[in-house]
């Protein structure tokens, strides 16, 4: 198998030549034309993927990911063009749309092979992806495949839940190995915020459903503070509640708070109760107040390997994103703070990363 690999020669600049040719087609109205259609096969296999979610994903994957400047500048820190082929099994997320396409760039850019076991959730976009790369770049062929089993993987990078993690030490523990959990994200907001502020912060929430491990899932809130101006400034997204999965949540969980007398806020569309978890269920932001900045950040800091990110108003809050900016990742924001380019670069080495 490395033997075929290193028979297909692409240097790094023609790699990154074909991906920025993919962001440039993801951003044609011919793209679009194209990934609507995308959208549509999607969202008839999992409902949550509906098209305007996965036409926002692919923008930000072109606009973030695939720009050959950034591509290039993100990797100039790294001697890919001497990388060692491997065959590299990707168990890849399915909780929004095409999440695993951070790891489909990472494995190919460093020289190596993907092996890709789709999610159920997401059987369809990274192969409507991948057949756009080798339209673009035909080399890419032999260098992409998506198995049901990832047995003959040199190397693994796998994402899921908690529970999936022991099951996946258990069966790749002896490979080379990123194992990543459940992660969620946070906003911070100290009382003063703009209302034109607050709407994009409801956009961190509320884009894809709340479902992705940069949603934001749980407010830290000054005490006594007035939920009025966050509901009016999100008023714009009250469409959400017209998505029936969405409804549904939205109805169980208010019914449970109702029933069983559990505080809470609601608007119509989102509920807000007072919880000191990180991870809210569908439709739901769990808050916290805090008394001052020592007393917040000691909260954030006891959860910092919980959150994939932290957002606040023009990122006052250290190590934050402005508000807005928590689904627009950048190409070394990596899931779990595991820098995926090193791993792959050092396999011959490395057992495990966590």
């Amino acid at each position: 198998m490395q033997s075929q690999i290193r028979l297909i020669f692409m240097n790094l600049s023609q790699k990154i030549d074909s991906f920025a040719a993919l962001g440039d087609f993801l951003l044609s109205q011919e793209g679009v034309r194209t990934t609507e259609a995308w959208g549509w096969k999607a969202q008839a296999q999992n409902a949550w993927f509906t098209p305007e979610n996965v036409q926002a994903a692919l923008s930000s994957i072109a606009t973030h990911y695939l720009n050959k400047d950034k591509l290039s500048a993100w990797v100039a820190g790294y001697d890919l063009d001497r990388q060692q082929p491997h065959s590299v099994g990707v168990v890849m997320a399915g909780n929004i749309p095409a999440a695993g396409f951070h790891d489909l760039l990472c494995v190919l850019l460093s020289g190596n092979r993907l092996m890709a076991k789709l999610s159920s959730q997401d059987a369809v976009l990274l192969k409507e992806l991948a057949s756009q790369l080798i339209r673009i770049e035909p080399r890419w062929q032999p260098l992409i495949a998506f198995p049901e089993r990832l047995n003959a993987a040199d190397a693994i990078i796998a994402t899921g839940s908690d529970n999936s993690a022991r099951y996946f030490r258990y069966y790749f523990g002896s490979k080379p190995h990123i194992i990543r959990q459940n992660r969620t994200s946070c906003a911070v907001i100290r009382g003063n915020e703009k209302k034109s502020e607050l709407s994009k912060l409801g956009d961190d929430a509320l884009l894809y459903f709340g479902l992705g491990c940069r949603n934001i899932s749980k407010l830290f809130v000054p005490s006594g503070y007035d939920f009025t101006p966050f509901f009016e400034s999100i008023e714009h997204l009250n469409g959400i509640i017209h998505h029936a999965k969405y409804q549904n949540n939205y109805d169980y969980n208010k019914s449970i708070y109702l029933v069983n007398r559990v505080s809470h806020l609601d608007n119509g569309f989102l509920l807000l109760t007072p919880s000191e978890a990180l991870v809210s269920p569908v439709s739901v932001l769990y808050y916290e107040e805090y008394l001052d900045l020592p007393d917040l950040q000691e909260k954030i800091n006891s959860q910092r390997h919980k959150l994939q990110c932290v957002v606040s108003d023009n990122s006052w809050f250290p190590g934050s994103l402005p508000f807005g900016t928590a689904q627009s990742p950048a190409l070394s924001d990596y899931a779990d703070g595991i820098d995926t380019l090193a791993f792959l670069m050092g396999l011959a080495a490395s057992k495990e990363i966590f």
